[in-house]
């Protein structure tokens, strides 16, 4: 009997049909997780590239500069800040696509790998409530433009000093009460269309991204008239110096300021670099996908930044020339982006508008920031725990405790957002990369990933506590600060929190792994060849 049950064909791999079929009863394995075949794999550069394309240009990817700028950074440095936070993060995303694409194993074949077969829900978890955090974002950029689109009809949504005050983790918090309603609205549009299946909204994807680009070019354009209005040209906007007032009024301490936002938009790509064999798994070659990211990915960010680094020194100047404090009539939330809509007084351009960012938001929303954690959830219990259950659970976590009010309210809440769960990702990234790099020196068993307590993968229990153990010591010390711990040495490994536990996470876990919490897991070439047929 053939002790084959991979075949490798110019260098990816791919299961025997023998050894699928076996797997087929397992507990572990459906089609969803299955490996990919060499034959599915024909995603090229191009498709790659216009997935990054589609992905990276948002609207949360404009307040990435905008959060920089309303705490004080200069317009240039904030631009440099995003792309910079892009470079870096392309790293672990590049290092931990290659599985993907040499194996066609996804996001929760590569968890079971690292942290074993019952362990592997943890990352899992992670992911899933990250992605339910980016689900309140992404609708309370959508319930902003149902409010404006309700306000062409109601003035009242549209009115600056209609408030109400709601409870958050940074305390009692106001906000517009339009747009808190609008948030409500697109939030059960969401769920709905999630519980029913994004299938029916597809074709919206097709033309919500277009869409898109012609309204960031038309924001573009806006923020240099509304920067003219105020006495300054494009280049005075952009060159205006950090701004010192707003700096003290953020803490005070710029290089600070700066780190912080710098591992803001390391994260902001931090559950990517997770789950990206979801998506390498069907990339041609691992060429194709470094350059599809490459081209795809750092550009348009780039592009964002600068748009929304230009809209909010514009927003800025504007205010200051004409005197406005928030919640006057005229004023320009600079860190906002959306809020440029209650202040246009076309109500044509404003529905036009409007229904751009939601056309462009829904699907974004419901098939990247909500269907996975759906399928997380559902993943913990299956006979217990239906996707559609999955949906309820995920819209409960974005709407009641991952408060969109709250983390959308400022730029510095933003960022406090994305380093905090960047913070406890950054060290699954780096154990993922040392795992299979440096301890299973690439050498994968495919069809053990799905045998459980039979695979070599179950480490003790289900569980690799190398893993565990390594990811807690590596962002337990960057997260004191949010609970009050205070001194020079706290606000510093905070301010580098993502390198931090990074780094930390990646030399535990190394140091673990030369320990019996291994146990067999390691393989060495002559086993992986024994398993192995070429073709």
């Amino acid at each position: 009997m053939s002790t084959h049950t991979q075949i490798e064909k110019n260098g990816l791999f791919e299961l025997t049909d023998e050894a699928r079929a076996e797997l087929v009863s397992s507990k572990y394995y459906n089609e969803d997780l299955a490996p990919t075949s060499v034959s599915q794999r024909t995603w090229t550069t191009y498709n790659i590239t216009m997935l990054w394309v589609g992905m990276s240009i948002c609207v949360p990817a404009l307040s990435l500069a905008t959060g920089l700028v309303s705490q004080g950074v200069s317009p240039w440095l904030a631009v440099l800040n995003v792309a910079l936070g892009n470079i870096i993060i392309l790293i672990p995303i590049q290092l931990n696509s290659q599985i993907g694409c040499k194996y066609g194993i996804p996001f929760p074949g590569f968890a079971r790998l690292t942290f074993g077969s019952i362990g592997a829900h943890v990352p899992a978890l992670l992911r899933a409530i990250t992605a339910c955090g980016w689900t309140a974002i992404q609708a309370w950029v959508g319930g902003g433009a149902v409010a404006a689109i309700i306000g062409c009809f109601a003035p009242k949504f549209m009115d600056a000093n209609w408030t109400i005050n709601l409870p958050s983790w940074g305390g009692m918090q106001t906000t517009s009460a339009g747009t808190f309603i609008g948030y409500i609205i697109f939030m059960v549009f969401v769920a709905w269309v999630a519980y029913n299946g994004v299938e029916r909204i597809k074709w919206v994807q097709n033309i919500g991204g277009p869409i898109l680009i012609v309204l960031m070019i038309a924001l573009m354009f806006w923020s240099v008239k509304i920067g003219s209005d105020a006495g300054f040209s494009f280049g005075e906007i952009m060159g205006q110096p950090n701004n010192q007032e707003l700096i003290d009024a953020s803490g005070g301490n710029f290089t600070v300021i700066y780190l912080v936002g710098l591992m803001g938009n390391i994260a902001f790509w931090a559950t990517m670099a997770l789950n990206i064999p979801d998506f390498s798994r069907y990339a041609s070659s691992q060429k194709a996908q470094f350059r599809g990211q490459l081209y795809g990915m750092p550009l348009p960010m780039a592009f964002c930044a600068f748009v929304g680094a230009l809209y909010a020194q514009s927003a800025e100047l504007h205010n200051t020339s004409n005197g406005l404090q928030a919640g006057q009539a005229g004023y320009y939330n600079p860190f906002d982006v959306v809020s440029v809509l209650y202040n246009i007084n076309s109500k044509i351009i404003v529905l036009i508008a409007s229904i751009g960012v939601i056309m462009a938001t829904i699907t974004t929303c419901v098939a990247a920031n909500v269907v996975a954690p759906a399928n997380g959830f559902s993943n913990l219990s299956p006979k217990r725990i239906s996707y559609k259950k999955g949906v309820l659970i995920a819209v409960f976590i974005a709407f009641f405790i991952l408060q969109a009010w709250w983390i959308y309210g400022s730029g510095g809440a933003f960022f406090t957002w994305m380093n905090a769960y960047g913070t406890i990702l950054a060290p699954i990234a780096a154990i993922f990369i040392a795992d299979y790099f440096i301890c299973k020196k690439r050498y994968v068993d495919i069809a053990a990933l799905f045998k459980g307590q039979d695979g070599r993968y179950h480490y003790h229990n289900g569980v690799n506590w190398a893993a565990i153990i390594a990811w807690v010591v590596a962002f337990i010390l960057p997260l004191f600060i949010y609970f009050g711990v205070q001194g020079a040495f706290w606000t510093f490994i905070n301010s580098i929190n993502y390198i931090w536990s990074f780094v930390v996470g990646f030399v535990v876990y190394l140091l673990l792994m030369k320990t019996s919490l291994a146990k067999d897991s390691f393989m060495t070439e002559d086993e992986h060849e024994t398993l192995t047929r070429r073709s």
